[in-house]
């Protein structure tokens, strides 16, 4: 998983926490959704680079 990779699949995860707790916190349930949206897609990217890496070895 090259650095980059790990960075932005990271950002999306770290901003969709901040998104969520945005949005419990001032009741917007859209951007709630859309938080743990974009946590889902960081978790995914980083699954995708852990199956590129283990195919790598």
């Amino acid at each position: 998983m090259s650095t980059d990779d790990k960075f932005d699949a990271k950002a999306d995860e770290l901003k969709g926490k901040a998104k969520e707790a945005a949005g419990k916190v001032t009741g917007d349930k859209g951007l709630e959704t859309e938080g743990q949206g974009d946590q889902a897609k960081g978790n995914l990217k980083q699954g995708v680079e852990k199956v590129k890496d283990a195919f790598k070895d």
